[in-house]
């Protein structure tokens, strides 16, 4: 079996799930991501003090991650024949409670993570993966 990935699609839904990270995380909910996660206010202000330039190791990482998760979810859309948004949307959803919701409930239960940085965790990456997801399978 041949399963054929659209590497523009993988590109742009990479590019499109950093930059939801990077809002997400920042501008929309950075406020709320901040304090769930209890980091200092001192911290924060040396970051911001540092800019951008000091987590860049950090982001071209997540990206690459981005860029993994965008081409694995091409893969299992184009094996499982996955062609319209309800069936992208299925798609990333059973990945999520398959693969995401379990895993990252180890934070919880075994890294003293509290429910609502869990919360907050797993909602960003149903998004994200829909997001993706709908992009790879469209975009063909």
């Amino acid at each position: 079996m041949v399963l054929s990935v659209h590497f523009p699609a993988v590109l742009v839904a990479a590019v499109a799930a950093f930059v939801l990270g990077f809002l997400w995380h920042g501008a929309l909910c950075g406020k709320q991501w901040i304090k769930l996660m209890g980091i200092p206010q001192s911290e924060v202000d040396a970051m911001k003090a540092k800019g951008m330039g000091a987590m860049a190791p950090q982001m071209a990482a997540a990206f690459v991650a981005q860029l993994v998760m965008a081409y694995v979810l091409a893969r299992f859309a184009t094996a499982w024949s996955v062609s319209d948004v309800m069936g992208a949307l299925t798609l990333a959803f059973w990945i999520w409670i398959g693969f995401i919701v379990t895993v990252l409930l180890n934070g919880v239960l075994w890294e003293k993570r509290t429910v609502p940085l869990y919360l907050f965790n797993i909602t960003y990456h149903l998004v994200s993966l829909c997001v993706m997801t709908t992009i790879v399978v469209l975009w063909k």
